[in-house]
């Protein structure tokens, strides 16, 4: 029988181990992620990838309860990742911060903690923040979250903890294939966010074509394609079948004429960056201002 990629793991910088895939819950309401998360839990997965930005880290720790229930796990069986909101960046703000998404997670750490985006003049005393919660042993892991290789280079040069995980918007239509040298050479992985790149990259003509060559859905040819490239990924859905079908990777690989193939789409083409917030652009109107989302459930999600 062939073993699932929900059990397959990368050992971080630090010597903790990650699973390779897991779930993201970007875009999902309180609602929707608790019951996407305790679907994924029963269907195997380990990895739940959230932030407090997305207004459903309530829901997601209601899904992770419900689905160790369910499954008779605990939580050092599963990994979670959240993210500090660009609203709370600073040392102080941090540490407060943290506190209250362990209270909405229902947990007592978190494996692993990012800076969601540098904040431009805040991100070094955020790190600084995260490396204390790390030496408490609050947090198992620390890394970060869109650096590109001037900021990630800037941190390094400024702090003492290595990050573990550079996680970026990554699909076959944008690669970050310079980033990925910086990050190679100090031994940061990569995960993706947005790893299906939407309707650009999933119906690409030779992401379809791979996908009736090798009788998958596009879905399962980008998400093979992350793991044959040793890049963890996150692909969000809050639909039981896709939860399940996005984890059915291992029983078949792609040829290296179509991993090429697909290396080959990369345009540098990212959908959101650094001009797209205040924090970087104050003087665009049309730049997003820090905000968490809100859901019509979330007072249901309050404790």
């Amino acid at each position: 029988m062939t073993e699932s990629v929900l059990t397959q793991r990368l050992t971080l910088n630090n010597g903790v181990s990650m699973p390779r895939v897991g779930l993201g819950v970007w875009k999902a309401s309180n609602t929707d992620a608790d019951h996407a998360v305790t679907q994924a839990i029963q269907h195997g997965y380990r990895l739940i990838d959230t932030a407090k930005q997305y207004g459903n880290q309530a829901g997601v720790g209601a899904g992770i309860r419900t689905g160790l229930l369910k499954t008779d796990l605990n939580c050092k069986d599963l990994f979670v990742t959240t993210k500090v909101y660009n609203g709370d960046q600073g040392y102080d703000s941090t540490l407060r911060a943290f506190e209250q998404t362990l209270k909405q997670l229902q947990l007592h750490y978190v494996d692993l903690y990012l800076i969601h985006w540098p904040v431009d003049g805040h991100y070094i005393d955020t790190w600084r923040a995260l490396e204390q919660l790390y030496r408490n042993g609050q947090v198992r892991a620390i890394g970060v979250s869109n650096f590109d290789s001037d900021r990630l280079n800037d941190l390094l040069d400024k702090t003492t903890v290595t990050p573990v995980i550079n996680q970026m918007e990554f699909n076959p239509l944008n690669q970050e294939k310079d980033l990925r040298q910086t990050m190679q050479l100090a031994g940061i992985q990569l995960e993706a966010w947005s790893p299906l790149g939407g309707g650009a990259a999933l119906n690409n003509p030779v992401v379809t074509r791979l996908a009736a060559k090798y009788h998958r859905s596009a879905a399962q040819i980008i998400l093979r394609w992350d793991y044959q490239e040793n890049i963890i990924t996150i692909p969000k859905s809050v639909h039981e079948q896709r939860i399940v079908e996005n984890s059915q990777l291992a029983d078949f690989t792609l040829a290296p004429e179509d991993v090429v193939a697909l290396r080959n789409l990369d345009q540098e083409k990212r959908g959101l960056w650094y001009d797209d917030f205040a924090w970087h652009n104050p003087t665009n109107p049309q730049a997003m201002k820090d905000f968490v989302s809100e859901w019509d459930d979330t007072a249901t999600y309050q404790k």
